[in-house]
């Protein structure tokens, strides 16, 4: 597969930050998710180190499958084709719904 910089048209150089920041945004979710899900893994019990591993996956997930994604943006960029919709951000916000409801109800 060639490289995105050798494909197309040099875009706007605004819009190939926006994607590295955007790559960035979702690097540093994927750590957020790992370091939450270390913390549950060391600190508490058996229910919410399960909860701790499942954190861990997702932002293992989620840091695996940022930099395709970059790849995918950046070449639509420099073929001026319509931007690929993702669905990183619905993966990240069901986590966290998932692992606030099981930890919720370990509470209960």
């Amino acid at each position: 597969m060639p490289r995105p910089e050798k494909i197309g048209e040099e875009p706007d150089y605004r819009f190939t930050l926006a994607n590295e920041r955007t790559l960035l945004a979702y690097l540093r979710s994927a750590l957020a998710l790992m370091a939450g899900g270390v913390a549950l893994w060391q600190l508490t019990g058996h229910v919410e180190a399960a909860v701790g591993t499942a954190l861990l996956a997702c932002g293992a997930a989620l840091a695996a499958l940022s930099y395709p994604r970059w790849r995918t943006v950046q070449r639509a960029l420099r073929r001026n084709e319509p931007l690929p919709h993702t669905a990183l951000p619905l993966l990240v916000i069901a986590t966290m719904i998932c692992a606030t409801v099981a930890l919720l109800a370990t509470r209960a």
